[in-house]
């Protein structure tokens, strides 16, 4: 497979492109909602924009209502969304969330997916109960209770949790915490008795909360996929989250790089540019080498996971680990090159460092994943 867009990826990138640097610009987002201290992070009203341009549903089915697309597509928004450091739920609602729902019943379908294509309904991911991102570890119990289950554990860094109308909720069924099966996915509704949240804003300004759940009680009907069955589901909606921080990640570093380069032509010291002193030059094109690279190794774990090869896995983690390896460099490069005033909140490089920082954090960052590569390739 060619690593490159077809045509009709390559519109589909137009579109997001134009629209994301008109309505998803950092002044006019990122900047606004974190200045007023907004609860949410991100600004409602535009992620009804992306609803009524179809990209909420991209990767819900044709017969579910939406537009039936793959992970190539959801990561060229994803891009354009880490090039203008957009905020918005996209990630976690329309990637994450869409990929737990596929498997769900028609009931639970129809209960969230409506909300979700009408840019109503924001959804999070509870998975992780530490600082760092470790699935492979579910402590969080879910246990028979009535027709349904009790609920009780605790859940870390939950992205947009208080703003979800919906958390797709990890919890153990069988076996003990470290075992690999026995793991149940449940939908919880946010306003569930014994389910609170502490959130917190995070080095980007977006929201997280710190998730509790005393004995919270569900009926059957709010198991996704099968009991005891979770792992394979979850599986799928971590490379589907992996693969999309990924490509944010790849659009955090060229939105860097565009900016840094864009200062190299402008700024002058000792009557030249700076852009023209041949240091500068040589750092800026191995950046851009890193950069293209991560964007490939992306594009490839995209096409793997579409076409649902056994592979996928694998390059999903070489994917996460490139381009936040990338994204790290670009973000310092950035800040550097742009000298002191880069240090500064006057200008936005120092922005996509902190988004980097965050984004490097979620799902794993480069050091889980270069692991996990070695792990899976048999060292």
């Amino acid at each position: 497979m060619p690593l490159y867009h077809t045509e009709d990826q390559a519109m589909l990138a137009d579109t997001a492109r134009q629209f994301m640097a008109d309505e998803g610009a950092i002044a006019r987002q990122l900047r606004h909602f974190r200045d007023i201290g907004c609860k949410d992070g991100f600004g409602h009203t535009l992620w009804k924009q992306f609803a009524e341009l179809g990209l909420t549903g991209i990767l819900v089915s044709e017969g579910d209502g939406g537009l039936g697309m793959g992970h190539v597509e959801a990561g060229i928004v994803l891009e354009e969304i880490g090039r203008n450091l957009t905020p918005s739920p996209f990630l976690t609602s329309a990637v994450m969330a869409a990929s737990a729902l596929a498997d769900a019943s028609a009931e639970l379908k129809g209960r969230y997916l409506p909300g979700l294509l009408s840019g109503d309904s924001v959804f999070a991911l509870a998975i992780d109960e530490g600082k760092k991102h470790r699935p492979e570890r579910i402590a969080t119990r879910a246990v028979r209770s009535g027709n349904g289950f009790s609920l009780s554990g605790a859940k870390d860094f939950v992205v947009h949790g208080s703003s979800a109308d919906m958390l797709v909720v990890a919890a153990r069924t069988a076996g003990a915490d470290d075992d690999a099966e026995g793991i149940t996915l449940f939908a919880v509704p946010r306003d569930v008795a014994g389910l609170s949240q502490d959130a917190v804003r995070l080095v980007d300004s977006s929201m997280a909360t710190h998730l509790r759940l005393d004995n919270v009680q569900l009926d059957a009907d709010a198991v996704i996929g099968e009991v005891d069955g979770g792992r394979e589901v979850l599986d799928r909606v971590l490379s589907a989250g992996r693969v999309g921080a990924a490509a944010e990640s790849v659009g955090v570093a060229q939105g860097s790089f565009d900016m840094t380069t864009t200062y190299l032509k402008q700024r002058k010291q000792f009557g030249k540019l700076i852009g023209e002193f041949q240091a500068l030059q040589h750092r800026a094109a191995h950046l851009y080498s890193e950069i293209e690279i991560a964007r490939a190794a992306t594009i490839k774990a995209q096409q793997l996971l579409d076409a649902g090869s056994d592979k996928a896995d694998l390059m999903v983690s070489v994917a996460k680990a490139k381009a936040g390896k990338a994204a790290s460099l670009a973000v310092k490069e950035g800040v550097q090159m742009h000298g002191g005033i880069g240090m500064t909140d006057e200008y936005d490089i120092g922005l996509y460092m902190k988004r980097d920082r965050a984004l490097a954090e979620f799902m794993g960052d480069m050091f889980y994943h270069a692991d996990r590569v070695a792990k899976l390739s048999g060292y």
